[in-house]
């Protein structure tokens, strides 16, 4: 079994994830077409977002609102940062 992925964020072939990331069909798509490089500069944007939009994930409109940035981020369209973040 291959230990790299083709990265639909990066368009290249890139070191996989250990383990998928979410459990049935959907944790099995991003394993299959999602690189550890994106999933980890991911898993930093959810954080920063959820930190500084204030989001509760016991709601259903805020799990929403992060798998929507996600898709958007993996596809790299326009997602949305933090208001103030800059990166260095």
């Amino acid at each position: 079994m291959s230990d790299t992925v083709f990265c639909r964020k990066f368009k290249e072939e890139l070191p996989k994830m250990i383990r998928p990331p979410y459990p049935g069909p959907k944790g099995e798509e991003l394993f299959n077409t999602v690189s550890k490089k994106a999933w980890d500069e991911w898993t930093a944007l959810q954080t920063t977002l959820i930190n500084e939009k204030q989001l509760d994930l016991s709601k259903k409109e805020d799990r929403n609102y992060l798998n929507t940035q996600l898709e958007l981020f993996l596809d790299n369209d326009n997602h949305d940062t933090a208001e103030g973040f800059k990166e260095l």
